[in-house]
């Protein structure tokens, strides 16, 4: 949000919300149309340079909308319709939801930020959270989904249900808010399920810096509360079955201008999508122009679902600096949160005597 909150007096005393064809020109496809005069920028090595800014940012779901059935595509008119709808002066960035809503009439009460409901107490996302090209669709995918072809997770089978019915029988009549240990990850600044591995764009604070060397890539988001990912290229093996971690642990490797990243590793708390300790991702990271890369992702989990499946998130090239997201800040109200709960659990408890 930092980066928001500092832009913000730029955007609008420049008034460079920059138009919505010129936004959708390069992004009405799945994929950049080649270019047969690009040449791929490389590193002194013969490397791909994949370095720079860049934003994961959109209004496609991961999950095609039910009410879209098979529609694997946006006609043209349909999506032009809908980027200007969705790129409109004023509406709200954290509306991701709306894409759902298939009346557009709905579409746009919602977007707005006028027609918000009075108990929902909150800034203005349309100020604080515009960016300098207005948040659209990335493709005219209808979902970031690709396989399978019905462009939704698949359902998750019988150990993994059995594992989230173990949980909730731990947990008894209590909800994820009453207690300290029950707290949700995002909510404790511990993990974010959209940081990745695989990458998933956020609701703010979408860029995505990467550097590179001729043996390690390094992927750093903005919005993220795990340190940014250090990948090494050299083929070392991967870490001890007996360590896990929220992001899991990656190895990379080229395959002629496309870098491969394999993560495994993950741990029993962060169930992305109600994953297990068994799930295994593959990125692929391909520069398709000088403002363009195109990233795709496959997970598996024989644990959790009965087949892979795959998405592919367009990365398009955007202005720096990322700013700190500064999440532990405000952590230690968890403190306050429980001395609130303990006074009251203690009236009650003097009122029944």
């Amino acid at each position: 949000m930092q980066h928001r909150l500092r832009t913000v007096a730029i955007v609008l005393a420049a008034g460079v919300l920059a138009p919505v064809l010129a936004f959708g020109q390069s992004q009405s496809h799945s994929n950049a149309a080649a270019d047969t005069g690009w040449e791929m920028p490389r590193l002194a090595n013969g490397q791909p340079d994949l370095q720079g800014y860049w934003t994961t940012q959109t209004f496609t779901p991961m999950e095609r909308p039910e009410y879209l059935g098979d529609k694997a595509f946006y006609s043209e008119e349909e999506w032009a319709q809908l980027q200007a709808q969705l790129t409109v002066d004023g509406a709200d960035p954290l509306a991701r939801h709306v894409i759902t809503i298939g009346d557009a009439e709905e579409r746009a009460r919602v977007l707005d930020q006028s027609h918000r409901d009075e108990t929902y107490v909150h800034y203005d996302n349309a100020v604080w959270l515009a960016t300098r090209v207005p948040k659209g669709l990335s493709t005219r995918r209808t979902s970031l989904i690709t396989d399978p072809p019905d462009g939704r997770i698949p359902p998750r089978n019988a150990q993994a249900q059995a594992r989230a019915a173990a949980q909730r029988a731990a947990r008894g009549d209590r909800s994820s808010l009453d207690g300290y240990e029950l707290r949700p990850l995002s909510e404790r600044c511990i993990y974010y399920a959209y940081n990745g591995p695989p990458l998933q764009p956020p609701s703010y604070n979408d860029i995505h810096q990467i550097f590179q060397t001729p043996d390690h890539v390094v992927i750093f988001t903005e919005q993220n509360n795990n340190p940014p990912r250090i990948i090494p290229l050299d083929g070392r093996p991967a870490i001890s079955e007996n360590i896990r971690q929220y992001p899991g642990d990656s190895r990379g490797r080229w395959e002629g201008d496309t870098l491969i990243i394999e993560s495994s590793h993950f741990n029993d708390r962060s169930a992305w999508e109600g994953s297990s300790r068994d799930l295994k991702v593959v990125e692929r990271f391909t520069r398709v122009s000088d403002d363009r890369i195109h990233y795709e992702f496959t997970v598996e989990d024989p644990t959790t679902w009965d087949q892979p499946w795959s998405a592919e998130v367009p990365m398009m090239s955007t202005e720096g600096p990322m700013y700190e997201y500064a999440c532990h800040e405000g952590n230690h109200d968890i403190r306050h949160i429980q001395e609130v709960y303990r006074n009251i659990e203690r009236r009650n408890a003097e009122g029944t005597r």
